[in-house]
């Protein structure tokens, strides 16, 4: 007798894209890369991160703790141990994203809202005719500081922003492409 069956495969995709995320930290490791930590040499020192708001903070401090370490910085894990405050800022982390399309875009009607929230398509969509089609994705990281002794809150260094910048560039001609231009390394969609 013939046999039917059923398989589910289940798929998880991350908040960003692998190149989103790549192209944050690019940004990050060269915004963090000028930094300098010279006059910190030997010291106690205390990254104090409660002024830093960014999704990626766990990254970009990540990149400053490694630098601290190899300048020769004694990271203190409690505030009491330190001798030095580093407060770590940053103006912005995010990525820019500039779309242009020489051609026909999609064009697409909408469906009634129930049938958007039954899960049901929304609606009717043409396919883009492109005959040049770029999508450019910029990526920008900030980081600043001002270290200050724990016993009388005294200047020790302190940095301006420094910012970081990567870039991705993807091209489409007459529908061959992706031509891929960048800082980050390009992405092999071919699955062997």
């Amino acid at each position: 007798m013939t046999l039917c069956g059923c398989a589910t495969q289940r798929v998880t995709d991350p908040e960003r894209t692998a190149t989103e995320q790549f192209l944050i930290s690019e940004a990050v490791r060269e915004a963090v890369a000028p930094l300098s930590f010279d006059v910190l040499h030997g010291r106690h020192v205390f990254v104090d991160d409660r002024f830093f708001g960014s999704p990626d903070k766990a990254f970009v401090l990540g990149e400053l703790r490694a630098k601290l370490l190899l300048a020769g910085v004694q990271l203190a894990f409690d505030m009491r141990d330190a001798e030095i405050i580093l407060e770590v800022r940053s103006p912005g982390v995010g990525i820019d994203r500039y779309d242009n399309l020489i051609g026909i875009p999609a064009i697409g009607a909408a469906a009634g809202s129930a049938s958007t929230a039954a899960g049901a398509p929304t609606g009717i969509i043409t396919p883009e005719v492109a005959i040049v089609k770029e999508v450019k994705q910029v990526s920008f990281a900030g980081v600043a500081y001002v270290a200050y002794w724990v016993n009388t809150g005294e200047v020790v260094a302190s940095s301006g922003p420094s910012v970081g910048r990567a870039y991705r560039d993807d091209w489409w001609i007459l529908g061959f492409g992706p031509r891929t231009l960048g800082t980050i390394p390009p992405v092999d969609h071919h699955v062997e």
